[in-house]
């Protein structure tokens, strides 16, 4: 035993090979993983990216219900879906020498929650479509919030960590690229008037019942293909696992794991405030239905490319700042990007100026997800990660679910610009919190190694 709590185990029973051993097989495997992993995030983020754009499923949940609060409300049930699962996920993963196939099981029931939101119109009578939808996004979100853990646990083992922004930059760049395509043909030739001068479009429509059905129908065959590309990765085997616990065994060590390092605890306070912001994301494109002359179709298409594609493009610089200067740096400054972009949406004007507005907060968007989710990675012992990553998502996932619910509230008994400035508050006060009260752990950590 190690520490009373950490086993270690092989395969065979044998003895486990070293932390050094461990990382040379991980760096004999590198080219191979890192092409999975861009061929995995060429296809299989689409789907994600299209389901968590803040166009499309606002957009559809609006023209299924007319009201704010539903729209709101449905996103807060998939925030509740993430906020649940993460801790259940990671007492499933700290006690395997071999993440990779429980990733698959995941993977396999995400992308089906996918298949349903593209379904619901066709397998649902008309006045359950929105129950059915709001559903599927619960269990989406569910899901996620165990792929987040358990991918995440993968990578952290396969890729150094020195290498990973640049791989990660990539690798959402070209995702990036994929959904852009999907949503604006979504937008223009699925859901727009331009869809009954196509005949696969047309096609698609009736298959799935709508539009926004067929654009999630598509969305589900890429990211399935991409879930494929997982195959080819090969995982190390770590030094050390621990030992398998029940689910309130491990509850019960939290307290323990917060105070033994009191960074790590600031930074999941501060990603939870960031993402508490996130309760403006289904309201963006309504206010600029509303306010900016724009409407669906075409300026769908138009605005969800002009999103996607600056958080595609962004995302490549994102990792390269994160690979020299650390996730902390980039954590910062895309908050202030975002907020920024969401004080220029309010005066926007035009599909034009919607369009620039929305692209700022895709860059803003996607540098903070590229850092909140591989910050916590560099914090304390390999061993406790999956309980790590799985306390910084429920925490940021539980104000994730009440954000979106709270927005809806706001924009009925106030307006769109109440909503957008109490979301940037909070993301101020994030700001202020890293910015003076958690140091770059990467720094830390080499502190400690010399």
């Amino acid at each position: 035993m190690s520490k009373g709590t950490v086993s270690e185990r092989t395969a065979s029973g044998g003895t486990t090979p070293s932390d050094e051993d461990t990382r040379e097989e991980a760096l004999i495997h590198l080219r191979r993983n890192y092409v999975a992993y861009l061929c995995h995030g060429l296809l299989g983020q689409t789907g994600m990216r299209l389901v968590n754009t803040p166009t499309f499923i606002p957009a559809y949940l609006y023209a299924l219900s007319g009201s704010d609060i539903v729209v709101g409300l449905a996103r807060s049930v998939q925030y509740l879906g993430m906020f649940l699962s993460p801790i259940l996920s990671a007492t499933w993963v700290e006690h395997r020498l071999r993440v990779l196939p429980l990733a698959f099981w995941v993977g396999a029931a995400l992308r089906l929650q996918i298949l349903g939101l593209a379904l619901a119109a066709v397998v649902f009578p008309e006045p359950l479509v929105l129950a059915a939808v709001i559903g599927f996004l619960g269990l989406f979100g569910f899901f996620l919030g165990m792929q987040g853990v358990i991918f995440s646990t993968v990578f952290a083992k396969v890729i150094p960590v020195e290498r990973r922004g640049v791989l990660l930059g990539i690798r959402n760049a070209l995702s990036g690229l994929t959904a852009a395509a999907a949503a604006y043909c979504g937008g223009r030739y699925l859901v727009g008037d331009e869809v009954s001068e196509t005949v696969v479009g047309s096609a698609l429509r009736e298959v799935f019942g709508n539009g926004f059905g067929a654009t999630f129908g598509v969305a589900f065959v890429l990211t399935s293909v991409g879930l494929l590309m997982l195959l080819f990765v090969r995982e190390p085997r770590p030094e050390r696992v621990r030992e398998r616990k029940r689910v309130r065994d491990r509850l019960r060590d939290l307290p323990g794991l917060l105070r033994s390092d009191r960074a790590f605890t600031l930074y999941f306070s501060a990603r939870s405030l960031a993402t508490m912001g996130r309760m403006a994301l289904p309201f963006y494109f309504l206010y600029a239905s509303a306010h900016t002359g724009v409407d669906e179709g075409t300026s769908l298409g138009v605005i969800s490319l002009a999103f996607l594609l600056a958080q595609t493009v962004s995302n490549a610089v994102w990792g390269w700042i994160a690979d020299r200067s650390g996730f902390r740096l980039v954590f910062l400054a895309a908050l202030v990007v975002w907020m920024v972009a969401g004080i220029a949406l309010m005066p926007a004007e035009g599909l034009i100026g919607t369009s620039l507005a929305f692209a700022g907060i895709g860059v803003g968007m996607g540098g903070f997800v590229l850092a909140s989710q591989n910050m916590v990675l560099e914090f304390g012992e390999r061993e406790e990660l999956p309980m790590r990553i799985a306390v910084a998502n429920s925490a940021a996932e539980f104000t994730g679910a009440i954000g979106p619910l709270l927005g809806g509230v706001l924009v009925a008994v106030g307006s769109y610009a109440t909503v957008f400035w109490t979301a940037i508050g909070f993301q101020a006060a994030a700001v202020l919190v890293v910015l003076f009260f958690v140091d770059e752990p990467r720094n830390r950590a080499r502190d400690v190694a010399n």
